[in-house]
């Protein structure tokens, strides 16, 4: 029997961060185009869903960092051979193919292949090395990733000192926060030869505001699936492209404000519905764009906002 989906409240990092940036985009990813995936959904609704699912061209290269990291992780554990060579290239033909795929917009017909980038579904006008720089962006990550002591470190570690490899299983990567789900999926976690819980979350691009956030909820997910010691969990953040480490403590004041934090930001997301515990949201009248269309270049769902037209326009200068 097929699995019946049903769209609850629940909360993550990506969420908090959509909320924040525009309502009505908000409203549109997580309540409009719900059901999108499904036939016989209104087309207004299938329209958002692929929107939804579209990559911007540094999404997609951090996508593509991650799954190549997962990879060769895996691999380590398995006691495979990695060839960073090999695996480089093999990323750099799958992106070749899903740019292709892309921009034919194949993607609204075949999205398993892959989702499609905004760029192309909004007709962008891009540099001609625009898409070049981002290869060399992927490429510069894994090549860090490759060379510095992460591959000899998971080489070295038995079976039983692995906790879990970005694990995307939505029924078992949650953990429950004052009665709240909570989605959370750590890049790589470890017991370090003394037996202290190490999880790692890596970074592509710049550090900013918000990610030591994220890993103390990664700390908190572990230490309520594993049963381990909050206090004993190091959690850090490693800068790929930087090749930065930087690691966030899990002192009971760091696990305090993330607390503070998401009861705030779950407050501020249960305001926005008619029926908190069924998670119907109020009208769209509640979700209100952003008065500055011009904040809305970067957004994929500028069509059904009304403003593809101005966005078009302003980077036809």
């Amino acid at each position: 029997m097929a699995r019946q989906l049903s769209n609850d409240f629940s909360w993550s990092k990506s969420r908090h961060e959509l909320m924040s940036g525009c309502l009505r985009a908000y409203y549109f990813s997580y309540y409009r185009s719900w059901g999108g995936w499904e036939r016989g959904a209104a087309p207004e609704v299938q329209q958002l869903y692929g929107l939804k699912k579209l990559h911007n061209r540094f999404t997609w290269a951090g996508s593509a960092v991650h799954e190549a990291v997962k990879d060769a992780l895996l691999n380590y554990r398995a006691k495979r051979a990695v060839d960073p060579k090999e695996a480089i290239e093999r990323v750099h033909r799958k992106m070749q193919a899903e740019w292709r795929h892309s921009h034919a917009g194949r993607h609204w017909q075949d999205r398993r292949t892959f989702a499609g980038l905004r760029e192309h579904e909004y007709r962008e006008a891009l540099e001609p090395d625009t898409w070049k720089r981002n290869w060399e962006f992927t490429q510069q990550a894994l090549a860090w990733f490759f060379q510095s002591r992460w591959p000899a470190l998971a080489q070295s570690l038995p079976r039983e000192r692995w906790i879990e490899v970005d694990d995307t299983d939505f029924d078992r990567s949650v953990f429950y926060l004052d009665g709240v789900k909570v989605f959370a999926v750590p890049d790589f976690a470890f017991f370090d030869e003394d037996g202290t819980p190490r999880v790692v979350d890596w970074k592509t691009g710049s550090a900013r505001d918000g990610y030591d956030a994220q890993v103390l909820g990664y700390a908190l997910y572990l230490s309520e699936r594993y049963g381990l010691p909050l206090e004993k969990i190091c959690a850090s953040l490693v800068y790929l492209n930087a090749g930065v480490e930087k690691e966030v403590p899990c002192t009971p004041e760091a696990v305090e404000g993330f607390k503070a934090f998401f009861r705030d930001s779950v407050g501020r997301m249960k305001v926005l519905l008619a029926d908190a515990e069924k998670n119907v949201p109020k009208g769209e009248e509640a979700f209100p764009q952003k008065e500055d269309p011009a904040s809305c270049a970067e957004c994929v769902f500028r069509r059904p906002c009304g403003r593809e037209a101005f966005t078009l326009q302003a980077q036809a200068g």
